[in-house]
Order: C-alpha cells, then structure tokens, then sequence
C-alpha cells in the first residue's frame, strides 16, 4: 500500500473521531471477520491482539510476536477497503525505539492507526516519563513515514484495580493527560464502565476517549451522550464465536445433531462472495 493511499485512509480515520456521532469499532482477529463487519456497513475496523492472538494458537499478553502480528494486520487490511487500526499491545519492547518500530511495521501492514498500552506482563506499567517518550517515539515515526497515523493511547489502571477507587480515577487522568500531550490522539481505558466515573474522566481528560464496551457498559447512544468519542468491543467477538465454535462442536460429540451449525451459519456462497471482490488484488 502506497503512502498516499495510506495517508487519505489515516485522514479518513481521524475524521470519524471528531464526530458527529460516536465510533462504534466491532473488533476483528483476521480477514475472514474483518470482510463481514465491513460488509455490515463498518466505516472503519480495529484488530483485536488477544483475538489474532487465540487464532494463531497464543494466550493474549504480548505473547505474539511483532512480525507475526503485523502479518496478521496485513491480513485484514489487504481484505478490505476501509481504514484499519491495529492492536498493537504495548509496542514489543520498553524502549522508545521499540515503539517506532513498531509503528514502522503497522504502516508497512497498511494500518493507519495503533493502540498502544502502557503496561506489559502481568498487568506491569511503564513510568509515565518513559511512556510519555514512548508515545512520543511513535508519532515521530508516523511523522516521518509522511502519515498521520492515529494513536490511541490505552491505560491499564482500570483493569489493574489497584488502589481505591479515587486513586484510580486520579491515576488514569494523569496517565491519559501526559499522553494526550505527547502526542496520543484518541485515549483508551478499558475497564471502566460505571456511567458516572466515565462522565467524570469525560470532563477531566483533554482529549477523545475511547471505552471498551462489556457487561453493564451504558448503551451506545447513552455513551454518546456523556461524550465518548469511541467504543470498542475488544476480543468480544472472537471470544463469542469461539463459544458458538464451543456449542456447535458439544452439540455434534454429545448428541450427534447439527442444530446450533444449523441455526447460525452464513450460506456457502455468501461467504464465498464475501473474498471474491479482492480475489485480483492477492
């Protein structure tokens, strides 16, 4: 992929961050669902790492390695036209340069965005400092890549749960804020999904937020509302069609019916049709 086409897809990113409405990311783990939310009417789509992750045979947590992943990226992005941003954990390695290289190898993918978290291991954070620098390092390698690749700067304090609830919401602010200001476009803190403590960090962080939709997160529109400028789903998906996967094989080992395979799947030749578009361009 060229980096005019990259750029215009990275520009058409950022716009659907500023609204009007809220951007609704279903997430995706490889071309095959990547071609269906696209085909569901999705403007953009992001990856999921622990999704790519459970497809490639790893457990989630940076266990993938930078090149697999981004082969996986390159995957999806070759199987769609919409922008893609890409999961890209926490930049496979702690040092600034590792951050850019990682952009590098997104933009070589055909990504026009990242997420970028700031803990590794189990739930280990980076000093804000050396995060900050991080940050920093990539939107130095987008800028001098010619793309303004949208970073999307996640914090893991909510889904850490150390200290009381006061001092959470104080951390993720600060963490957010000095990310904000090292150059992070939109801010991600997944964990978080009392509507009260999401208006709040709404009116503290100067910057688009992004909240990741799960059990007892307010509806879309209600998010909306409150000025979330992002939702994503996560490895929600993947995980729900490994359940059915789940169901569907139960089902055939237990009693030898085909009910659920029956129920739920997508006729042969529409999910034929789904490839056949982009077959020339392979």
């Amino acid at each position: 992929m060229d980096t005019t086409d990259l750029k215009k897809k990275a520009e058409r990113l950022r716009t659907l961050h500023k609204g009007p409405g809220i951007l609704a990311l279903c997430n995706v783990w490889d071309a095959a669902s990547a071609r269906i939310v696209e085909e569901a009417g999705f403007a953009a789509l992001a990856t999921s790492s622990a999704g790519i992750a459970f497809s490639l045979g790893y457990p989630d947590g940076q266990r993938v390695s930078r090149e697999e992943m981004a082969e996986a990226v390159a995957r999806i992005t070759r199987a769609v036209a919409v922008p893609v941003t890409a999961d890209m954990e926490s930049g496979y390695g702690p040092a600034p340069e590792a951050a850019a290289e990682t952009v590098r190898s997104a933009l070589a993918a055909g990504a026009v965005g990242i997420n970028l978290e700031d803990a590794h291991g189990d739930r280990e954070f980076f000093d804000v400092a050396l995060q900050v620098e991080r940050v920093r390092a990539a939107r130095e390698a987008a800028d001098r890549a010619g793309v303004p690749l949208l970073i999307n700067a996640r914090t893991d304090v909510y889904l850490a749960g150390k200290g009381t609830p006061a001092e959470q919401f104080t951390e993720a602010v600060r963490r957010a804020n000095a990310y904000h200001q090292a150059g992070a476009d939109c801010l991600f803190l997944p964990g978080v999904a009392d509507a009260d403590v999401i208006e709040r960090l709404v009116r503290e962080i100067h910057g688009p937020i992004n909240i990741l939709a799960g059990p007892g997160t307010p509806p879309l529109r209600e998010l909306e509302r409150m000025g979330v400028r992002r939702v994503s789903l996560g490895s929600g998906p993947m995980r729900a069609t490994m359940a059915l996967t789940r169901e569907i094989a139960r089902e055939l080992a237990k009693t030898g019916s085909y009910a659920a395979l029956t129920r739920h799947t997508i006729p042969y030749r529409e999910a034929n049709r789904l490839f056949e578009r982009h077959e020339g361009s392979r």
